[in-house]
């Protein structure tokens, strides 16, 4: 099944907690965090994230777009993160800080920018537990969507199934009923949705909406097949 994590960069920051609430049923939380020098674009950090993890029963999927996510990342994990994805373009050691996020007791994963290719990273894989094919520039909400990664979704999938691995595969960047169906399609089966949640009028039923899309888009996909 299809997991819709809400993109609380969408949300009204003022009111983080009932935003978590208006999305209760959503799979995972994901919380985007920016230091103003990887990305150009500053957002939150770990006394945020702290007071997140205690106002919601929903787990955290962090996304760390920050530079030396080697020395940050496990903090976040010790904040209450579920789940903390760092950009292989920032990181000094990307298999040792998996390894360290794991050994904390929350999932790896890896995030890769629109003009960074997955093939290099091939050997990394196992060593994961999602990879994170970014769908826009990162950096801030609201972007449009890049069909030119349907290819490097679809290569990445066909990496994990080669490699035969229980490997989460998350989209983000401009994730829409518009958009979704494509990307589930490719092999993607974690949605990151910010405004396509948040700026719905009922963001709880917007994630039920875009799960089912996801869903029947995947039931008969060339990766779900075995192909």
């Amino acid at each position: 099944m299809a997991q819709i994590n809400p993109s609380i960069l969408s949300a009204d920051f003022a009111r983080l907690a009932d935003e978590a609430e208006a999305v209760r049923g959503s799979d995972w939380l994901h919380v985007d965090v920016m230091d103003n020098h990887f990305v150009p674009n500053l957002t939150l950090g770990v006394p945020v994230v702290e007071s997140l993890a205690r106002a919601t029963d929903t787990p955290l999927d962090l996304h760390l777009m920050i530079e030396d996510p080697d020395r940050w990342a496990p903090q976040y994990v010790e904040a209450g993160a579920g789940s903390v994805t760092f950009h292989v373009e920032a990181a000094a050691a990307p298999v040792r800080l998996a390894r360290e996020i794991r050994a904390k007791g929350a999932r790896a994963s890896m995030a890769l920018k629109p003009g960074t290719p997955i093939e290099p990273y091939e050997d990394l894989l196992p060593e994961l537990d999602m990879v994170l094919i970014m769908t826009v520039e990162p950096g801030f909400g609201g972007q449009a969507f890049l069909d030119i990664m349907l290819p490097k979704i679809r290569r990445t999938r066909e990496l994990i199934a080669k490699h035969d691995l229980e490997l989460w595969l998350q989209v983000d960047g401009g994730v829409a009923a518009s958009t979704i169906e494509r990307c589930a399609e490719a092999g993607a089966d974690v949605f990151v949705a910010g405004s396509a949640v948040y700026g719905a009028e009922d963001p709880a039923e917007a994630v039920r909406k875009l799960r089912d899309l996801a869903d029947k888009a995947a039931a008969d996909a060339w990766w779900a097949c075995g192909h």
